[in-house]
Formats: structure tokens, sequence, C-alpha cells
């Protein structure tokens, strides 16, 4: 009787799903995830951990701008910054996607995730593109041959006149799709790039995608979550795709 019982309870854990199961396919690598399931050992300084790095040190006067807590992770920008808390991540691929859980609690937020590789010196810090969503609406941008090619950077900077060839470099480089969401309220996103394509969904429906040249770079090695005031993210998974 005894053996009969720890034979079909040894049957029943092994039809269990597996916990962590790899869930990569032949055309999809799932290359990070985060729950943000952990604590941090101190409260003065970033401390996000599992590979993630901030600009608080450099940008903030080494501020702590980045909390764990509750299994999520809060970002926001201190007063003493002189630019928006930047926390990153590095992933390579050429086609991938970015999905997350996201919250903004004031309606001034907004969330950015920004696509990088600094082996470009191209473009400034490495801007390759970015979808930034507000409460409002989605906005996505080519920064690579846009407002981050560093020509058109530098005479913006200096407050020079663009030429002509800047002017129509810029035009069709950014895209804003208005799309209301409520504050305080978790919603799932979804950042996906193949070839110069661009796209974002939130809670399962698309809301925008646009085309442009600088979406194709072949290499985006780094996932930036910028923040200009504040935003709490969750459950963070980096893919390469086919």
């Amino acid at each position: 009787m005894k053996t009969t019982i720890l034979l079909s309870l040894t049957l029943s854990i092994l039809c269990l799903p597996a916990l962590h199961a790899d869930t990569s396919t032949d055309s999809e690598t799932l290359l990070f995830q985060d729950d943000f399931e952990r604590t941090e050992s101190q409260e003065k300084i970033d401390e996000p951990g599992n590979g993630w790095k901030t600009n608080s040190k450099s940008r903030a006067k080494g501020n702590k701008q980045v909390d764990l807590r509750g299994g999520a992770m809060y970002v926001y920008t201190h007063p003493e910054a002189d630019h928006g808390a930047s926390v990153t991540h590095e992933a390579e691929f050429t086609n991938g996607k970015v999905k997350l859980r996201f919250m903004l609690e004031d309606k001034r937020d907004t969330l950015g995730l920004n696509f990088a590789d600094l082996q470009c010196k191209e473009v400034h810090a490495g801007h390759l593109c970015a979808v930034r969503i507000g409460v409002k609406d989605v906005q996505l941008q080519d920064l690579k041959t846009g407002n981050m090619r560093l020509d058109i950077r530098e005479a913006k900077q200096a407050k020079k006149e663009l030429n002509a060839e800047q002017q129509a470099a810029l035009k069709g480089k950014n895209q804003t799709t208005a799309n209301p969401i409520e504050v305080g309220k978790w919603y799932e996103a979804e950042a996906t790039i193949h070839g110069d394509e661009l796209s974002v969904s939130i809670d399962g429906k698309q809301i925008a995608k646009m085309k442009s040249p600088g979406i194709a770079h072949p290499t985006k090695r780094m996932l930036r979550l910028a923040v200009q005031r504040n935003a709490v993210v969750d459950d963070v998974q980096i893919w390469r795709t086919k």
C-alpha cells in the first residue's frame, strides 16, 4: 500500500509543470528575465542587482534613484540629478523584443525603452531607437538617424540652425500615437524590433509601429529604462528573435 502511494505521488510530481522552465523556441531565445523578487542590503545607494546598472553615480551625485520593494523596481529621478534616471542591462540582438509590466504613478510620468549600442560612435551615447510611454500617448523614435545623430545633436546643443539636409533627416523620425492609460494601474508592454520596424503593444493590443533606417542597426547591445520623473517596472524579459 505504501509503495503504491509513493509511486502515485512521484508520478504526480513528475507531471507538474517545471518552474522557471526554458521557454526558448527555434524562433525566439530568452536572453534575460527579472521579477525583482529580492531585497537590497542597504538603502543609501542604488543596488538593483542581477546585472542592472544605473547612471546615479555620474548624473545624480550618487544619490539613490532605484528602489526594490514589493517585488518591483521603482525608478525615480533625484532632485539633484542633471539628467533623467537610466537603468541599463546588456542584451545583444539584431531582431528582438522586450516585455515588461509597468505602472505610472503620476500624470507627468513617462517610461522609455531605449535600445542602444555604445560601440556605435556616429550617435550620442549609442542611442538607436526608443519607445516612450506616457499617460496620454506612445512615442516611437529613430534616434540613430534622427535627434541623436552626432552632427544634428551638436548643432541643437549649440543652438545653431540646422542645414537643409539635417532638417530633411529629422522628418519621420518621431511618431506619436494617442493612447490614454490610467495612473496607478499596472499594464503589460511589449516593444518589438524586426528589421527596420519598431512596434509597441500594451496589454496585447498593438498601439503603434513605424519603419525607419536607424531601427535596422545590426546590433542592439543594451536596453535602457529611461525615466524622467518616476516609473515602476516588473517582470522584465528580453528576447532575441529571428
